[in-house]
């Protein structure tokens, strides 16, 4: 299994820091993101990592260089940085050569979430966390028939339960390609601006996707100043 990290954009939702560094390298307790998603993933035992980096790649190929925490890395520059999500992960469909695990590089967590998802007996995989409803940004996991049908911001009339999706996606290797032929409909439509989450509805369609729960467990996506200061306040202290 190896890891697909996306920290290839600007963040300037949080321009006030991200001017001076890409969002993967704001710190908390001292260590960046960045580094706590690769010991996390050490921890877990997943040995390789590719790194989609675009704005100001060269701060990241500083800290994480060539291997990082027991992790060999290397790096995909997404030219198009400025674009969606889904330029990145369109230009990492070559990287899916084996089991994968697609992640976010803003997200602070508790490495058990990880483990959770690596050790999760569905082969297709994402996280949810069922104690939070949707109020505004939050992009959910939603379920219906016990299969993932959607992780989206915009939810459907009929689904059994959802709850909001950590960022993090397990594809096996046998699988990858009906992700990148679901993705493939929106690229060839032109449509770059999107995030990559909204390119997956025919991914779920195709292909089983389950989902394994970890509310109760501390984390936060960093998309917004306030997210900074509740991420020291309240899930730093879960993890120290």
């Amino acid at each position: 299994m190896k890891a697909v990290i996306l920290a290839a954009g600007v963040g300037k939702r949080l321009w006030s820091i991200t001017q001076h560094r890409p969002k993967c390298l704001i710190e908390f307790g001292g260590r960046s993101l960045l580094l706590r998603s690769l010991d996390a993933l050490g921890s877990s035992g997943v040995r390789r990592a590719t790194i989609v980096v675009g704005y100001k790649q060269d701060m990241i190929r500083a800290v994480a260089g060539t291997a990082c925490c027991g992790v060999r890395i290397t790096y995909l520059v997404n030219e198009q940085y400025h674009r969606g999500s889904i330029s990145s992960l369109w230009l990492a469909r070559t990287e899916l050569d084996d089991d994968a695990l697609i992640m976010d590089a803003d997200v602070l967590f508790h490495r058990e979430i990880l483990r959770r998802l690596v050790r999760s007996p569905w082969p297709n995989a994402l996280l949810m966390d069922e104690t939070v409803l949707q109020r505004g940004e939050e992009c959910m996991v939603v379920v219906r028939g016990g299969r993932v049908i959607a992780l989206t911001k915009q939810m459907p009339l009929q689904y059994d339960y959802a709850g909001e999706g950590v960022g993090f996606l397990k594809v096996r290797h046998r699988d990858a390609q009906h992700l990148v032929n679901s993705l493939k409909g929106y690229v060839d439509r032109g449509l770059w601006d999107m995030e990559y989450e909204d390119g997956l509805l025919e991914f779920f369609r195709d292909v089983t996707v389950g989902c394994e729960k970890i509310g109760g467990l501390p984390w936060i996506e960093i998309d917004f100043p306030e997210d900074v200061v509740r991420a020291e306040r309240d899930i730093l202290p879960k993890l120290e």
